[in-house]
């Protein structure tokens, strides 16, 4: 046989080797719930210390709102600080376990410590207090940048896109069962009244324990069961690579850039939300009916989440992401335009139409949800494709930026609207909150709470036109990143066959 026809054989073979990479399928079922574990336990955390920690630490440890707001935003500007640290800690960190995967577990001890130190309220001075609650919420931030690349292991478990995708959408959909947070508003308002023994606090304190346990258990089991497949550059290539470099890559991603803006218009939905209560008791008559909607406007989530690949499968994840941001624009502005009492004095029917159309404008969340996660991993595979390496946690890290200036932002724009609208809160004798009858001041609340997530979504879509990452494009992308992965890891696997 000739040099020619043997070396023709072997790059047959080899090719042979690479295509039946790139159609295997890696993650076991018991790693797929090993993932979503992961998410459940960090989510009923992060959603504890979210709703619940401005309010323990002004009641229980009697910081003054003042001292708290000022403390929040030392935290915050400490925790932008940090980001950037982490984000190139974690990309240039390569162990046996992988480069994600630790941080699992090692950063375990810190969360728990400071969640616990967050919801205890020691007897101690006015100083100590607040040098006390300083540290526990910068402990905290600090734990987190570096806990939180588990979502990025999303992007790291398969090379496989399709089972990505599919883990994205079974992840989403059990995030929906999340109820901790929730439970917690109803045992403190029902345990004291029938134990007197049973303090609040005491149930703020017991509840960050559960949730701190279940978020330790969850992350060990994922350690131990989740591994990163997607081949990385090695600690000498990264070492060889300049901060700088990295940091030129990374500005020089355009598509990155075009998610980052989308995030950031779609974070004018947080105004109307911000307005949620204000409409349910002025414009409706009762905050009853606002903890309604919540549960009835929800139900699609159950139904639409399942259904997110089919629709991401069939007009791609850009797409779709645009079609969404544009029918929840549509159909808030609809909203608006038809008003919120269309029946005139009939709540009844008044209230059912709410219901429905908010039902309507909510179709698209959990789908724009699961988009966000695949347009993410095109983010990263963009990155890859383009300059090697991925940096997804340097990535991470400036997104995280602009969200944490979009979020600022937004809770600025949510104040100042209702002086605008000349908002001025009603009480009845006793002090609690009654309805107010200035029509003006009630169209003006209507409007934030239809008008801000319309143009929020209106933004969410145009700004993903311009997204590039999509149709013959992204193919390319897929196919090249496929073909290298395959062969990285066959050289891996033949060097440890030498070995």
């Amino acid at each position: 046989m000739s040099e020619s026809v043997k070396e023709a054989a072997k790059t047959e073979e080899k090719e042979n080797l690479i295509n039946r990479h790139k159609n295997r399928r890696y993650l076991r079922p018991k790693e797929i719930l090993a993932y979503i574990c992961v998410s459940y336990g960090s989510k009923n955390l992060s959603e504890f210390v979210s709703g619940n920690q401005q309010f323990f630490m002004l009641n229980f440890l009697r910081l003054k709102g003042s001292t708290y707001g000022t403390l929040s935003l030392i935290a915050n500007i400490y925790d932008a600080v940090d980001d950037s640290i982490s984000g190139v800690i974690v990309d240039r960190t390569r162990t046996r376990w992988g480069h994600l995967r630790p941080y699992l577990v090692v950063t375990l001890p810190l969360i728990a410590l400071s969640t616990l130190m967050m919801f205890s309220a020691p007897e101690l001075t006015d100083a100590k207090r607040t040098v006390y609650a300083l540290f526990s919420i910068i402990l905290y931030g600090l734990s987190m940048s570096y806990y939180n690349c588990w979502s990025i292991m999303l992007y790291n478990i398969t090379p496989n896109v399709n089972e990505r995708n599919n883990l994205i959408t079974t992840k989403e959909f059990c995030d929906l069962f999340v109820v901790l947070p929730s439970v917690v508003n109803i045992a403190v308002s029902v345990l004291p009244k029938i134990n007197e023994n049973i303090t609040m606090q005491s149930i703020y304190t017991g509840c960050a324990l559960i949730c701190v346990l279940l978020c330790v258990l969850a992350s060990v089991f994922g350690f131990r069961n989740m591994r990163e497949r997607v081949p990385l550059v090695s600690r000498e290539e990264m070492n060889n690579t300049p901060i700088r470099k990295s940091l030129k890559e990374l500005f020089k991603n355009k598509p990155m850039f075009v998610v980052i803006i989308a995030s950031f218009v779609n974070n004018i939905k947080s105004v109307g939300g911000a307005s949620e209560s204000f409409f349910w008791l002025n414009n409706v008559g009762s905050l009853l009916y606002g903890t309604f909607s919540g549960l009835v406007t929800g139900a699609p989530n159950y139904f639409m989440t399942p259904l997110a690949p089919k629709i991401i499968k069939k007009f791609g994840a850009r797409n779709t992401a645009v079609i969404c941001g544009l029918f929840g624009g549509f159909a808030y502005l609809a909203l608006f335009l038809i008003g919120y009492a269309p029946f005139g004095e009939r709540k009844i029917l008044n209230v059912a139409y709410l219901y429905i159309m908010l039902m309507i404008c909510g179709l698209p969340n959990c789908v724009m949800r699961v988009c966000n996660a695949v347009i993410q991993g095109d983010v990263y595979d963009y990155m890859e494709w383009k300059s090697g390496m991925r940096n997804e946690a340097l990535l991470s890290t400036v997104s995280g930026w602009f969200g944490k200036l979009g979020t600022s932002l937004m809770g600025l724009l949510s104040g100042w609207c209702f002086t605008w609208i000349g908002y001025e809160a009603a009480y009845d004798k006793f002090g609690n909150l009654v309805p107010i009858s200035d029509k003006s001041v009630l169209n003006g609340i209507f409007a934030i709470f239809a008008l801000a997530p319309s143009i929020a979504r209106f933004g969410y879509g145009i700004s993903h036109i311009f997204f590039s990452v999509h149709g013959k494009f992204k193919e390319q992308i897929t196919s090249d990143l496929e073909q290298r992965r395959a062969r990285r890891i066959l050289e891996e696997e033949s060097s440890e066959d030498n070995n």
